[in-house]
């Protein structure tokens, strides 16, 4: 009965306590809670006009500050102009009185130094030597310099024959300058003064996007020569500028127009069987000459009668779907030689037009700047660049079976 009792006794008490507790958890929260940011913020902003006004007077305190920061940039870089002006003058004017007393400081002499008439002399020698202006008589083909060829990324060489893949990768530090560096001079020149005083071109402003490509090649004795290609007025035209480094200062050789719109390349292809092979090379025949150039003729020398009937449907579908019809098919009944094939379709040109042979395999696969090297690296009558296309073509991401 007492334990009964005692039992009742402590739930009762616990029951009391409990309560108490929560009462005053209760009371400490009433009493210790926070105001809202509401009713902080209703004293400043109790409206929408008074809300309105201090943003727009927080705007103008933040414009204020960010123009008194201008300011201040704008005053310390007038300074700063100023300075650099005065040194400058300054410098000029003890430049000028070490002259008259004929104490330069060794290494500024070409400041004031103009070119002496031996010094003329002596580059103009280096110029003819180098083979800018005319070709010299070689012993055999190993005497022969190659060029390298360059764009703003790339540098392909031509040196290294066929055993491997002619670009450069990566280019070295010092040879991305110096060839970074002859751009820029180009484009120095083509923008100068003397070269808009020039009426056969019209003013225009040349960028580095309006680089194509370059030719560059070093003599040990004589010096580097630069030839440079730059985009023109129309999509057909370029302007081709000659550079030479005579281990000295980089001379302006001499800079002229390039226009290939009646420059036709004649794509000479021999052929025997392979029609699956054709049909792809027909392919990208139509979407780069056809739809991108337009102004090639494709010569087809096929040897024998088998599968002859399938080339001709692809060249009438070809005809029939682009109204393209500068083909020619010569059909020779002689076993397959490429060398025979060649110069068969080269001696089939009738036309009066001058072309440009293009001896092509089935397998070659090009694209349209290649056409445009091809025309920019061929000069009529003249085949010391020969050589250059034929190592261009086989590396030009083409598979190539021979």
């Amino acid at each position: 009965m007492f334990k009964r009792w005692l039992l009742a006794l402590v739930a009762r008490v616990g029951l009391i306590v409990l309560g108490l507790c929560c009462c005053l958890s209760l009371f400490y929260l009433l009493a210790c809670k926070p105001a809202s940011r509401s009713s902080q913020q209703s004293p400043l902003w109790s409206g929408g006009a008074t809300s309105k006004e201090g943003y727009m007077a927080l705007l103008q305190e933040r414009e204020d500050s960010h123009r008194h920061y201008i300011n201040s940039l704008t005053k310390q870089i007038a300074q700063l102009k100023e300075a650099l002006q005065e040194r400058t003058q300054q410098l000029q004017e003890s430049l000028d009185k070490a002259k008259t007393k004929g104490i330069l400081p060794q290494g500024l002499e070409s400041l004031h130094k103009t070119p002496t008439q031996s010094d003329l002399k002596l580059f103009r020698s280096q110029l003819n030597q180098a083979e800018v202006n005319s070709g010299v008589k070689l012993p055999n083909e190993y005497a022969v310099i190659p060029f390298d060829i360059f764009t703003l990324r790339r540098v392909y060489q031509l040196e290294t024959g066929l055993t491997k893949h002619p670009e450069e990768r990566p280019v070295r530090k010092d040879r991305r300058d110096e060839l970074i560096g002859t751009v820029e001079t180009a484009l120095h020149v083509l923008n100068g003064p003397q070269q808009h005083m020039d009426n056969i071109r019209r003013k225009r402003t040349y960028s580095p996007s309006d680089f194509v490509e370059g030719l560059t090649r070093t003599e040990r004795d004589r010096g580097t020569v630069y030839e440079l290609m730059f985009k023109g007025d129309g999509p057909q035209d370029f302007t081709h500028l000659v550079l030479f480094r005579p281990f000295g200062p980089m001379m302006k050789v001499k800079s002229d127009s390039v226009d290939t719109r009646s420059m036709l390349i004649n794509i000479i292809v021999p052929l025997s069987k392979r029609p699956d092979t054709f049909r792809q090379f027909i392919n990208n025949f139509r979407e780069v000459c056809i739809k991108q150039d337009g102004r090639v003729h494709l010569t087809v020398v096929y040897f024998g009668r088998d599968q002859i009937d399938q080339v001709k449907a692809m060249l009438d579908q070809t005809t029939r779907e682009t109204r393209f019809r500068s083909f020619t098919l010569i059909q020779l009944n002689e076993e397959f030689s490429r060398g025979r094939g060649l110069d068969v379709g080269a001696r089939a040109w009738r036309r009066s037009q001058n072309v440009l042979l293009f001896f092509c395999d089935v397998d070659i696969h090009f694209t349209a700047d290649f056409l445009t090297s091809c025309r920019l690296n061929a000069e009529a009558g003249n085949q010391e660049r020969n050589w250059i296309l034929e190592r261009l073509w086989v590396w030009h991401d083409m598979p190539v079976q021979v």
